[in-house]
């Protein structure tokens, strides 16, 4: 859920142009030699805008034409599912009525690995609670993996005979049709996993890890060894609170733990693995409260914390193992923005982008001496810049030298950094515009959450204002992330009908790590309401807010968190629109919501304060509206339709907007009838 939503909101920033205020720039580069990197707005490459830049002189060469070496597959067998390249590029493998193939590229030829695919056996391609929540959706069901010498293949077997089926009906034709997923909700059975490892030099023999496919369990996203000779798998039970790793030996299935981990609440999955000949580098949580960088050996003799200090949302960027220096993306400086940092064998910590600008992402010359990001914030549009590595420190530290007036500075330094391209145009003027500012507030304990707030243009603090504001309140998921936002239709219309945007992250949104995120274990809701009220106080006590006129909205958990704020606190919110929320935890995957609520065996009264269908009999006043998507293979229509029920069995009033066939998030004309809608139901109740 939260990995969709994260791609949902990065989807709705959109680049508009007007006049010379903006003017495009890339959206993609890659680097084609230590010293020259392409950049270009096509995924060919080899459109007219396409240009390189050359460093050290930072010479651009326009017209330039980079095409991948491999853009189209050279052939495309019938029903090939997630066809994919060996490392070599000599092979096709594929799944194909869930069984797992391999195809020769210079001939077609193909090679069939498995044979007992059907409905329930899916050999390479992944059962939905798999897909959703632990291989992610651009893995688009994508379930084998092969191996660095291009001579094997990994591949999860998934039985899904035992996982109850949920319907998902489309009212397209006459007779309607019937969609049926395998979907295990909280308590239910999960999918059986058998692990799979075949050398292609003998591609009937399958090897099957030393795992037992009926222990309740779940396998992470598994990684080979460089030598290809070993299978790494992480492991967690059923209640998500310890994690193994094993290496599993490719010649006999024979596993060996080479890292064990438990925490009181639960684990997340390794991510952003980086290895190398010796080891492999990689961010966990269980130690200081905060994310941490470690190096653990492929035999699990050595294991060492790299990092310390307040890093959160660790993103591994690249390792110089010659220097035993770490580059790594982190919220560290601040909770709000990205800054790439570099960490030394000392454990040393240099922040080698400007901390104030928050960076969305980066790619490092293959020698590691350049690199090129993105950055921004709130109020400087996109720029992408390229640095030498040994003196980005110094040239963005330069840079903010040179722009106070009589403070000295090393020009050489700063001059060491190229200014690619700029979103900015010549006349951009930000006091055009209704920008985000970041507040931050204590919640009831100390700890600190932080809003973003867009005042109307011409700003009165004499008068009184509604108040809009936007929650998710998942567990760590931020939605206060000081990146720019182009000006649009959208993020603008709030200003112009004189309302107040907040958008506010609560406790467990992540912003104070492992102190944050665990006060919502096993009670994904009670602390986020209680935040969401904190910030309906704070905002009632500013003299320019109209108290009696707040609204709130959200989709997802958002939608949770909107309705049961109607249901307990209708006087702290006037109003509220959900969308596609969990209204009853039982009616949610098993994975994403034992991981935060243990199980339902476990913890039964957990569930039933924490179901907004239980709190319909608490809503006194307010106005709510219900939206949801038929369709929604992600969060099913059944919540909202069993939220209904609850609110009319207890003579509830409330608003509802169906969209048929609507998947988790409104798109084409659903989603414009949707913002429209909205635009009446917010003029109605807030004006």
């Amino acid at each position: 859920m939260r990995k969709l939503m994260i791609l949902l909101a990065a989807a709705a920033a959109c680049l508009s142009l007007r006049g010379q205020e903006f003017q495009n720039i890339p959206s993609r580069w890659k680097w084609i030699s230590d010293r020259e990197v392409v950049f270009s707005t096509s995924p060919t490459y080899a459109d007219s805008a396409t240009f390189s830049v050359t460093v050290p002189s930072y010479r651009i060469t326009k017209g330039v034409h980079a095409p991948d070496k491999y853009s189209q597959f050279p052939i495309r067998p019938r029903g090939a599912v997630n066809l994919t390249y060996s490392p070599d590029s000599t092979k096709l493998a594929f799944t194909r009525d869930n069984d797992l193939y391999v195809a020769d590229c210079a001939t077609g030829a193909e090679t069939r690995l498995t044979y007992d695919g059907s409905d329930v056996i899916l050999n390479g391609y992944a059962s939905w609670v798999y897909y959703e929540e632990i291989l992610g959706r651009p893995s688009m069901y994508k379930a084998f993996w092969w191996s660095p010498d291009s001579k094997k293949i990994g591949f999860y077997r998934f039985d899904n005979s035992k996982v109850p089926m949920f319907p998902i009906y489309s009212p397209r034709g006459q007779d309607g049709t019937l969609k049926q997923t395998r979907y295990p909700k909280a308590g239910e059975t999960n999918p059986e996993v058998k692990i799979g490892m075949i050398d292609l030099d003998r591609p009937s023999n399958i090897v099957w890890a030393d795992f037992d496919p009926a222990e309740d369990q779940y396998f992470g996203i598994p990684f080979w060894g460089p030598d290809s000779k070993d299978f790494y798998i992480a492991r967690e039970p059923r209640v998500q609170n310890t994690i193994d790793l094993y290496a599993v030996s490719v010649a006999d299935g024979s596993k060996k733990s080479i890292y064990h981990e438990e925490y009181p609440t639960w684990l997340n999955w390794f991510e952003g693995i980086i290895f190398t000949d010796r080891g492999l580098y990689m961010s966990r949580e269980f130690e200081t409260g905060w994310q941490q960088i470690y190096f653990l050996s492929y035999d699990g003799s050595e294991f060492r914390r790299l990092t310390s200090g307040e890093n959160w949302d660790v993103s591994l960027v690249r390792v110089d193992e010659k220097k035993g220096d770490v580059y790594y993306l982190a919220r560290r400086d601040a909770t709000t923005r990205f800054t790439l940092y570099k960490a030394d064998k000392k454990g040393n910590i240099t922040a080698l982008t400007d901390p104030d600008l928050n960076v969305s992402s980066v790619t490092f010359s293959p020698d590691g001496k350049y690199f090129v990001c993105g950055v921004s914030s709130f109020t400087v549009p996109n720029q992408l810049w390229i640095y030498e590595t040994a003196r980005a420190e110094q040239a963005w530290k330069g840079r903010k030298i040179a722009q106070a007036p009589g403070r000295a500075y090393d020009s050489r330094a700063a001059r060491s950094a190229f200014k690619v391209a700029d979103n900015a145009g010549p006349d951009y003027d930000p006091s055009k515009y209704a920008l985000a500012q970041t507040i931050s507030i204590p919640a009831v304990d100390g700890l600190m959450m932080k809003a973003y707030i867009v005042y109307p243009l011409g700003f009165d603090p004499s008068k009184k204002y509604p108040v809009h504001a936007e929650i998710y309140g998942g567990p760590d998921t931020k939605y206060v992330r000081e990146s720019w936002r182009a000006p649009s239709e959208k993020n603008q219309w709030w200003s112009r009908n004189g309302i107040i945007h907040i958008t506010f992250d609560v406790r467990a949104s992540g912003h104070n790590g492992r102190a944050g995120v665990d006060q919502i274990f096993r009670n994904l809701v009670a602390t986020p309401v209680q935040d969401a009220v904190t910030w309906a106080n704070y905002l009632k006590s500013l003299p320019y807010v109209q108290g009696d006129k707040i609204g709130i909205e959200g989709f997802s958990f958002g939608g949770t968190m909107t309705t049961m704020l109607l249901l307990e606190h209708s006087d702290s919110f006037c109003c509220g629109i959900a969308g596609g929320g969990v209204y009853d935890w039982m009616l949610y995957d098993t994975h994403y919501t034992e991981r935060f609520m243990d199980t339902p065996a476990n913890n039964p009264d957990g569930y039933k304060v924490a179901s907004a269908v239980n709190h319909a009999a608490s809503m006194t006043s307010g106005v709510l509206k219900l939206t949801h998507g038929t369709g929604d293979d992600n969060v099913h229509f059944q919540n909202t339709l069993q939220m209904i029920t609850a609110l009319q069995s207890n003579g509830k009033q409330f608003e509802l907007m169906i969209y048929p066939d609507g998947m988790h998030g409104y798109s084409g004309a659903q989603g414009t009838h949707s913002w429209e809608a909205d635009k009446l139901f917010w003029l109605r109740n807030l004006k």
